[in-house]
């Protein structure tokens, strides 16, 4: 399975971009102003109506574009014509955002569960990820809370880098999700059945002692989400990079 690039490991990743005023998050100009920076990008994935890639967040359209409905059941032409958080920002598709990045700078794909419980449902986003990275130049990784999610995209572009990303999976966030399944997600039990080089782990919970055997184990851990520099140094004794957001992390000398 293809390694983690070093440069994952070493520079800050901004999280959904560099976002703030007239930057919004998972937005072009948020990914303009992380490749200035010199920042990594983490960026989430949606599927519009067609299952076009979205370079999107949330489920729900409400809380970034002020419209109703499911980003999944819109199409990507309406997408277009929608703007970010008051913002002169589109909704951009994953083509749009790959064609801005163009290996600049490392960039993590997260693609987001479609079964609604971290099962096997997942539909083809995934797949249509596969198809727009094809022939891109430039690091990149892709991860999913979703295991599956993992495994299909592996199978789909196996020279492409895949993780999981992790956390403590506690009921009150994960409620959908049957008690089960989250205790072993909680452990990391399909990290190897999945194809995964590396784990994105939830900065409350870098204590786990699954986190500790698989560094042990030299798998490259990153963590989200650093708020702070004041957070910094704890993630950092861990965790071997981190994603950010809300403020400029600490960038090594080049």
């Amino acid at each position: 399975m293809p390694s983690l690039p070093d440069r994952f490991l070493t520079t800050p990743i901004a999280h959904r971009g560099l976002h703030g005023p007239g930057a919004p998050e998972n937005s072009l100009a948020a990914a303009r102003a992380a490749i200035e920076a010199g920042y990594g990008i983490e960026c989430d994935i949606q599927p519009a109506g067609d299952g076009t890639p979205m370079v999107f967040h949330d489920y729900q359209l409400s809380r970034l574009t002020a419209q109703q409905g499911l980003i999944a059941e819109t199409a990507p032409e309406v997408l277009a014509d929608l703007r970010l958080a008051g913002s002169d920002e589109p909704v951009p598709t994953l083509a749009q955002f790959l064609k801005l990045v163009a290996g600049q700078v490392p960039l993590l794909i997260e693609i987001k569960d479609q079964d609604g419980s971290c099962g096997s449902d997942i539909g083809n986003l995934h797949g249509h990820v596969a198809e727009a990275l094809r022939g891109y130049a430039g690091p990149v990784a892709v991860m999913s809370f979703n295991p599956h999610v993992v495994a299909a995209f592996h199978q789909a572009a196996p020279h492409i880098p895949v993780g999981l990303t992790t956390c403590a999976f506690g009921a009150d966030d994960w409620a959908h999700v049957p008690p089960g399944r989250r205790e072993g997600l909680a452990t990391i039990d399909d990290f190897d059945r999945s194809g995964a080089s590396f784990i994105s782990h939830d900065k409350a919970d870098l204590g786990n002692p699954r986190v500790d055997a698989l560094r042990a184990q030299g798998v490259p851990i990153l963590c989200w989400t650093i708020r702070s520099e004041a957070e910094e140094p704890a993630a950092r004794r861990i965790s071997d990079n981190i994603t950010f957001e809300g403020y400029r992390a600490w960038m090594p000398k080049r």
